[in-house]
């Protein structure tokens, strides 16, 4: 991974920071997405060149095809290539059953779960073909699979996100790009803090068979492996990062 230049978009906060400084701790430089926490963001960024790393902040949000084709450009340009491309920004939904669903929620959630990877994936995927080498990830969730009441925006996108991992993994293989997802479970996040808050660490936490919640390098560490040399002959795959919660 020395050496290589990665993209992850998300990359403030929570998995996408875990995601980040696991690339960067193997020796990738990393441009840095962000939608708006400034200071956040700068936080991500120290903590890649504290380890020695290029790193810079980029501010797009990923629901606006516009913007996202503008941040692929110039991390392009100011990384000189890119080698992984981490499509990891996302959002919960509000508890609501289908039928008392806001038309307005719906579309909050799958603009940026589903457009926003979909947009990074187009902004991204033809480059590393033209160059005949690359890894995306694309991360999901183990929701997808468990597709739980009042949340069906987030499952619906996330297996979504599962489905244009497996479309793109094929249509890229022939340039030798490889393109996997990675399907965290419940993760000490700013998400999934809210979740434990609301349910009940116990509750969550019990129903995982590792007997604890993941961690946000949990699931950079997986993002290294689908992006490294070591998983050169794996794509189109859902690793699930979960304890087990889902087998």
């Amino acid at each position: 991974m020395y050496g290589k230049k990665a993209l992850v978009t998300g990359a403030s906060r929570g998995i996408g920071r875990g995601i980040a400084l696991a690339l960067a701790a193997e020796g990738a430089d990393v441009a840095v997405n962000f939608r708006r926490d400034d200071a956040a963001a700068a936080q991500t960024v120290a903590e890649v060149e504290a380890m020695g790393r290029n790193a810079f902040a980029l501010r797009a949000d990923v629901g606006e095809w516009a913007e996202v084709e503008a941040m692929a450009a110039e991390a392009w340009e100011r990384l000189g290539a890119l080698d992984v491309v981490v499509a990891n920004s996302g959002v919960a939904s509000r508890v609501h059953t289908v039928w008392d669903m806001p038309i307005e929620e719906w579309q909050r959630v799958v603009r940026t779960n589903l457009d926003g990877v979909f947009y990074t994936c187009k902004a991204t995927a033809g480059r590393l073909v033209a160059q005949g080498s690359g890894s995306m990830v694309l991360v999901s969730s183990i929701g997808a699979d468990a597709c739980a009441p009042f949340g069906a925006p987030y499952y619906a996108s996330k297996a979504a996100v599962n489905a244009l991992t497996k479309t793109l993994a094929r249509e890229c293989a022939s340039a030798g790009v490889r393109v996997n997802a990675v399907a965290p479970g419940l993760v000490r996040s700013d998400m999934g803090e809210r979740l434990m808050k609301a349910i009940g660490e116990d509750a969550l936490v019990g129903s995982i068979p590792l007997g604890r919640a993941g961690t946000p390098d949990d699931v950079g560490r997986a993002v290294v492996y689908l992006a490294s040399d070591d998983a050169s002959f794996v794509t189109g795959k859902i690793l699930r990062v979960d304890g087990g919660a889902w087998m």
